[in-house]
């Protein structure tokens, strides 16, 4: 039976031919891994003895790889994968090339730019092939970002026989910025992976980060806040006003959150966001004036390097109309524009 790639080849889905390609373990040096580490038979954001004390719901999530990165430089004009995934997340609204897929970025001395995605089939089960070719054989760093609603067991990645393959220059500062907060922070539902705010942001100020998004389930439990406040981080973004089922909630846990970070970190900076929502209802004005309690409390006990950025900002009246799938998780464009206000901030403090 015909379908649209009957007639539009550019829409098919190819397998990848291996002859000619090497492949290697993800997890093997030279590449180097961000974001996600290997810890029992999957790549998790964060331990497992941790996740499963925090909800079930989390404990899950936890597989989901969104942030995980892999890193390295080669000259090989072929990038290609072998992903075996478990807990494919397929949903209505949320593309599959980015709930499911990989995307490549490569820097060949201009800093990172999108170089293809590494697409799933429509029908994919728990493991899929897929490759970019470059214009060009020439020596490039790779970016390539993990799916965001799914989760990767093992990633092989094939390069051209013969190709080089070096290590990619490590972070300027090895601690991450650390994102915690809803399906929003997860991701959902940019297009492709590299497409979440903290992937921009990432890719355009050149720092590390742990994306801790669960969606629907960030309910700010205290194992969670303390997992938190005991990383390294270089700062942290705290986003969970979309996911704390009531006001009174919110109210409960938003500012002994901060001050538990707070305590463990007395000069790092702590940024608190807001729901990316243009046009606010009454109760989302509750919320909005719960974390506007919590920044004003905070600078009038005498912090310097608390910083908040009202979700209104984020997106503006301009995108209010596009910039959403579904009312309420962004688009690309609605990630796009959060991102450039979130660098506004972080350019500041960090």
């Amino acid at each position: 039976m015909a379908d649209v790639t009957t007639f539009d080849k550019n829409l098919r889905v190819e397998g990848v031919a291996r002859d000619g390609l090497r492949f290697y373990s993800a997890e093997q040096a030279p590449f180097s891994v961000h974001g996600v580490f290997r810890d029992g038979d999957r790549f998790r954001r964060m331990p497992k003895a941790v996740s499963e004390t925090v909800s079930e719901a989390v404990d899950f999530l936890n597989g989901n790889t969104a942030g995980g990165r892999v890193r390295f430089v080669t000259d090989s004009d072929v990038v290609a994968i072998d992903a075996s995934l478990t807990a494919v997340g397929k949903m209505p609204h949320f593309a599959l090339t980015g709930s499911v897929g990989f995307d490549v970025y490569a820097d060949e001395g201009e800093g990172l730019r999108y170089a293809g995605s590494l697409i799933p089939p429509f029908d994919v089960g728990f493991r899929f092939e897929a490759r970019t070719r470059f214009p060009s054989r020439k020596r490039r760093e790779i970016l390539i970002h993990f799916p965001l609603y799914s989760g990767v067991t093992d990633l092989q990645i094939g390069l051209e026989e013969g190709a080089t393959l070096e290590a990619a220059a490590p972070y300027a500062d090895p601690r991450p910025v650390v994102f915690y907060g809803s399906s929003i922070t997860q991701g959902g539902c940019a297009s492709r992976p590299g497409n979440s705010y903290q992937a921009i942001a990432s890719r355009e100020m050149g720092f590390e980060f742990v994306n801790l998004g669960f969606s629907g389930s960030a309910l700010a439990e205290q194992p969670m806040i303390e997992y938190i406040a005991s990383l390294e981080m270089r700062a942290f973004v705290l986003d969970y006003d979309h996911n704390a089922p009531t006001v009174e909630h919110l109210k409960a846990t938003h500012e002994p959150f901060y001050k538990a970070v707070r305590a463990a970190h007395p000069t790092m900076p702590v940024v608190m966001m807001t729901r990316p929502t243009f046009r606010l209802n009454d109760e989302e004005l509750e919320r909005l004036a719960v974390v506007q309690a919590t920044y004003d409390a905070a600078v009038a006990a005498g912090d310097r390097n608390v910083y908040r950025i009202d979700g209104r900002e984020l997106v503006g009246e301009a995108l209010a109309e596009v910039s959403t799938v579904d009312g309420a998780h962004p688009n690309d464009a609605g990630f796009f524009a959060m991102a450039k206000r979130l660098e506004q901030t972080l350019q500041d403090c960090l």
